[in-house]
């Protein structure tokens, strides 16, 4: 039987426009959960949103919606994102689901049964956007120690979840456990400022505000976050009905995975919790650092924000993906910078990973025409190689399981390294010359390629979409398990292989694209605010019989290319139904030809056809262009037959 393994990310909230810092969480508990189905692990990776709350209720009226109107926006537009970033959760759950209301309600009726909650009065100081009480020791300069705002005094009646009598519990559990808490440096905050301290009871309900989940016997007070959104972590799991379900499967979770900010409430709140209902704990609850931006954390409210939607379309998924798994110290603060992401995409994936793949299957198709040599034997200078390859898998193994994932990529990219140096010793292009040296030219082109297929396979979890494209290349798919496809040999002559259709990884001009990145910030920041007045601009009005006119159905891009001597046009191959069609459109700066491909598409197939640079053009994608000039394709809400009418 596999083992199972149940990793979570916390709950998001968010007023809107989720910037880079929301992604680094969620994309690195991907690449453990990918790592891990790919060791055989059986594995659930639980995400989802945080939905209720004084601020969702404030922000809501902001807005002119209901609250559920404005988290249905919200939901939206974070599904929309992961499913950008390529985020293979197995459960999505929103603390507004039916079952998980009702599941939050049976837990904290059953902790007032069992006298671990108490009414009473509450006084103290409150920052609303981080939903979070403070003491006056705790706020830096008077205000808010997280988010650096005012925060207010509070009065009302609440429950109380008696917290203080599982200090020394918790205490005995981080003495038995010394890696409940990692890093090492988040135990010894919890235990220094708050355990050893003496814990406080907590406010677990709330009577100023209604958006929230009733308390069934007291329908005057809403269950407050530390209740409602910590037990998403059980309740998605169909606890309390625990027979036959996946909580009896999976629970507990191996990893918590959170942000150092939140390291107190699900180390100390969540376990005592968890003691409270007699449940088992989660192994262990990692804090990681922040990304930061300009030497603060990446924050929406403080301005420093960096659009992923922006940088995913202009640079490729696997890029953002990479630059936030490689660049950042796992457990430490990591640095966000324009130049240090465009370097690293330039000097890894660009200059190392691209270079070796198409320098490598480039040569196949010149002197082998395109078709994988057998090898011969080896000579010592192979043997290095080699065992490189055999040695990686455990390497990366090891780092993995110590959650040490920049380290991990480190060792993959020694071996890409190595093999670019591999070229340079061997010389192919010099044993070409000689028909003496066939042998050996075949040999060294096999050991690259089964180089490249390792370190393919290795970074299937990190960056899987240039995984596969390169995997592809050699006519292999996907790989299902790390062990069957992670020693050398097992690529076999005769195969064919394929250069890939321009670069994985183009290469970018740092200076010019630097300009151009800090432009957009520039003018995003001086940009005056648009009134309606000012932004509405009138159109010619038509009716519904001109509407009717326009022949919208759903598309396919079965393939898509740049259109030469064209910086902005793409041209794409679009089944449309029974036909194909040729269609051109000038997104080229917001999508590669890569991410074109598989896309459902909204197409007009009416419009009358255009030869633009020489090219027939049969039709239009239909996408959208925000105020900042960004570009999105527009797609179906889900996967429909390519050719269904849209009316």
């Amino acid at each position: 039987m596999n083992k199972k393994y149940y990793i979570t990310t916390p709950i998001y909230y968010s007023s809107g426009n989720f910037h880079l810092g929301h992604c680094y969480t969620t994309v690195v508990c991907d690449a453990l959960a990918r790592f891990k189905r790919l060791e055989g692990f059986d594995v659930f990776y639980l995400t989802g949103t945080d939905e209720h709350g004084q601020k969702v209720e404030q922000k809501a009226k902001e807005a002119n919606k209901t609250p559920k109107e404005f988290v249905d926006a919200l939901y939206e537009q974070i599904v929309s994102l992961w499913s950008l970033l390529g985020i293979s959760y197995d459960k999505f759950i929103r603390t507004t689901d039916d079952y998980h209301v009702e599941a939050v309600q049976k837990i904290f009726k059953k902790l007032y049964e069992k006298g671990d909650l108490y009414k009473a009065q509450y006084e103290g100081l409150y920052c609303t956007p981080c939903e979070s009480f403070w003491t006056e020791s705790q706020l830096v300069n008077g205000k808010c120690p997280d988010c650096g705002r005012e925060v207010k005094m509070m009065q009302e009646e609440s429950y109380f979840f008696k917290l203080s009598k599982y200090q020394d519990k918790l205490m005995e559990l981080y003495e038995k456990n010394p890696d409940f808490i990692s890093p090492k440096s988040r135990m010894n905050e919890m235990v220094n400022n708050f355990i050893k301290p003496g814990l406080k009871d907590l406010c677990v309900s709330r009577t100023s505000f209604k958006w929230g989940i009733p308390v069934t016997f007291d329908d005057s007070h809403v269950i407050y976050v530390w209740i409602d959104a910590l037990s998403n972590y059980i309740t998605a799991l169909g606890y309390p009905n625990v027979q036959d379900s996946l909580f009896t499967k999976y629970w507990p979770a191996d990893i918590h995975m959170v942000g150092k900010e939140i390291v107190r409430f699900h180390s100390i709140i969540w376990p005592a919790i968890l003691m409270a209902l007699d449940l088992p704990l989660p192994k262990q609850v990692y804090g990681h650092g922040w990304l930061l931006f300009g030497g603060d954390k990446m924050s929406k409210s403080k301005g420093n924000v960096t659009d992923p939607f922006v940088l995913c379309n202009k640079f490729g998924v696997d890029s953002v993906r990479y630059f936030l798994l490689r660049e950042v110290p796992f457990g430490s603060d990591g640095l966000y910078t324009n130049r240090a992401f465009l370097s690293r995409l330039n000097s890894d994936l660009a200059n190392d990973l691209g270079n070796l793949v198409s320098r490598t299957t480039a040569m196949i198709e010149q002197n082998f025409a395109g078709v994988l040599p057998t090898p011969y034997d080896s000579i010592d200078m192979d043997h290095e190689i080699i065992g490189m390859i055999n040695n990686l898998f455990i390497s990366v193994k090891n780092k993995m399981d110590e959650l040490h994932v920049p380290e991990a990529l480190s060792d993959i990219w020694t071996l890409v390294q190595r093999a670019n140096k591999y070229i340079d010793e061997t010389k192919p292009w010099a044993l070409a010359k000689n028909p003496d040296n066939r042998e050996r030219l075949a040999t060294v082109l096999y050991n690259l390629s089964e180089a490249i297929r390792v370190i393919a396979v290795m970074l299937s979890p990190f960056i899987p979409n240039s995984s596969k494209i390169i995997l592809e290349s050699f006519g292999l798919k996907e790989p299902k398990l790390f062990e069957e496809n992670t020693t050398f040999g097992k690529l076999k002559g005769g195969e064919t292989v394929k250069r890939t259709e321009g670069p994985i990884f183009p290469r970018i001009n740092i200076e010019k694209e630097l300009q151009n990145m800090e432009g957009e910030e520039e003018s995003t920041e001086k940009k005056p605010e648009i009134t309606k007045k000012h932004s509405v601009e009138k159109k010619d009005i038509i009716n519904i019989q001109d509407f009717a006119k326009v022949e919208l159905k759903t598309g396919k891009i079965l393939a898509c290319e740049k259109l030469p001597n064209s910086s902005k046009l793409l041209k794409s191959t679009v089944e449309i139904g029974g036909e194909t069609r040729t269609i051109l459109s000038g997104i080229a700066k917001w999508y590669s030809p890569e991410m074109m491909v598989g896309r459902n598409v909204v197409v007009v197939t009416n419009l009358a056809s255009a030869s633009i640079g020489g090219v027939m053009s049969e039709g239009m994608l239909l996408c959208a262009e925000d105020t900042q000039g960004n570009v999105v394709l527009l797609t179906p809400e889900k996967a429909m037959e390519s050719g269904s009418i849209i009316s």
